[in-house]
């Protein structure tokens, strides 16, 4: 009896594991970025895409509602819609696909809560488009497992960063350090805090 239970554990366990391999993959397919769809939709409409693709919202500058539906995306000529706000909360936007932010130049707001798939690289490669570092004002990181210290202090490069919210951030292991270099290196930053010691 003992013998059945173990293998019908190790099947589970199997089985789970091709589970998480297989949306891991599909994940990395939904992030996949076609350079050729940027050129021919522009870099808006393609991001917008991407992010719903992923499961996130988008909010249009001009518009108050956040779009969440894929199908319902707002039609028009070339570069009419311009994406004002980002809300990425669960999910499945990953490194890989980051390069279709390197065209936005209206992005104003980014909230990243509950991602499993944002990591240090992707703050890192966020604060290096140079779009963001002069438009983003707000942003929020919460429940975000793989962010450490090190993808927090790289957010220094957005220079025009007004509002930032932190919570719930477990790879954080000096908040203090980590809140007093983002501070001296962008002192008008107003930093809100829900994070342990």
């Amino acid at each position: 009896m003992r013998l059945l239970t173990r293998a019908v554990q190790c099947a589970v366990s199997q089985r789970e594991s091709s589970r998480r391999h297989f949306w891991g993959w599909l994940n990395a397919v939904f992030n996949k970025v076609d350079y050729e769809r940027i050129q021919t939709v522009g870099p808006d409409r393609a991001a917008a895409e991407w992010l719903l693709r992923c499961g996130a919202k988008v909010r249009f500058q001009g518009l108050d509602r956040w779009q969440h539906d894929y199908n319902a995306l707002p039609t028009g000529p070339l570069g009419s819609f311009k994406i004002q706000g980002i809300d990425a909360t669960e999910s499945c936007i990953m490194y890989r696909g980051f390069d279709h932010l390197d065209g936005l130049q209206h992005l104003e707001e980014i909230k990243l809560n509950r991602c499993i798939y944002i990591e240090d690289t992707c703050l890192e490669r966020l604060s290096t488009i140079e779009n963001l570092q002069q438009s983003l004002l707000r942003m929020e990181v919460v429940s975000c497992g793989n962010v450490t210290d090190k993808g927090l202090i790289a957010l220094h490069k957005l220079t025009n960063l007004e509002r930032l919210f932190l919570s719930d951030l477990p790879g954080i292991r000096d908040r203090k350090t980590t809140v007093s270099r983002l501070q001296t290196a962008l002192p008008k930053l107003d930093i809100s805090l829900d994070l342990s010691d």
